[in-house]
């Protein structure tokens, strides 16, 4: 399948009521609308088959329904947002072979285009898991180690994810050297298919993952090719802080 605009995927948002930095995330208000709301709708435009949030409370689940997009109750207790679209999946009744989008709840102003392309990555590769990844323009974001860099083969297939700098490039004089054709920084969508995440939530937690604390890392280890492709740029940061809420709401009032 070549034609990214008729391809069929879900899209499954974890929206967990509890953060340490920002409690209640998806019922901050944006504007006039909620988070939550405000990344269905763009989830939306991406022309999933269905636009479904797992949550583990239940305001979000009515919140989210009153805007007449579909939410399921899903455990508390769930490790990660892997384990929560899971469950998910299982309590829509989808498919094996169904492709699913992992879209982040704290993205409210996430690029449609970019939630169809990593969907289109595993469906015609024929592939179990594919995300993406923007070229890098500073040095600093390098070198920061809250941006996650990885490298790739000619196939598009990951090598490694790290927060580390990544590749290491060394000049002449043995100094680092950036350069913005070498350096790319992970972004944080997957697509897979609904198998391939029921055997990735019972692999064990692996070593290089325990030691990046990169999730994704636990798939390379356990022999799953990792489809990658390259989008123009970053999209908009997700919100994690007050601050970054503060950024989101004057944004939507400026436009």
């Amino acid at each position: 399948m070549s034609n990214v605009n008729s391809i069929e995927f879900h899209a499954i948002i974890p929206a967990r009521y509890q953060s340490s930095r920002l409690p209640g995330k998806p019922l901050c208000m944006i504007g006039d609308k909620t988070m939550i709301e405000l990344v269905c709708e763009q989830v939306q435009q991406a022309g999933a088959k269905s636009v479904t949030v797992a949550t583990d409370h239940l305001e979000i689940k009515k919140v989210v329904e009153a805007s007449g997009f579909n939410a399921v109750m899903t455990a508390v207790d769930h490790p990660s947002g892997s384990d929560r679209i899971f469950e998910a999946s299982c309590l829509l009744g989808l498919n094996d072979d169904d492709v699913i989008v992992n879209v982040q709840g704290d993205e409210p102003f996430i690029p449609p285009a970019i939630i169809s392309k990593v969907a289109w990555l595993v469906i015609n590769n024929n592939a179990e898991m594919a995300t993406l990844c923007c070229p890098i323009h500073q040095q600093e974001e390098v070198l920061d180690p809250n941006a996650v860099k990885v490298v790739f083969d000619s196939q598009q297939r990951s090598i490694y994810f790290s927060r580390s700098p990544l590749p290491y490039v060394r000049n002449a004089d043995n100094q680092f050297e950036f350069s913005t054709e070498n350096h790319y920084r992970h972004l944080g969508i997957y697509a897979y298919t609904k198998a391939f995440l029921g055997k990735f939530i019972e692999w064990p937690e692996s070593r290089l993952e325990k030691l990046e604390k990169l999730e994704q890392l636990r798939a390379l280890e356990n022999g799953t090719d990792i489809y990658i492709d390259v989008v123009d740029e970053a999209p908009p940061a997700g919100i994690d802080t007050a601050e970054d809420l503060a950024k989101a709401i004057e944004l939507v009032s400026n436009r």
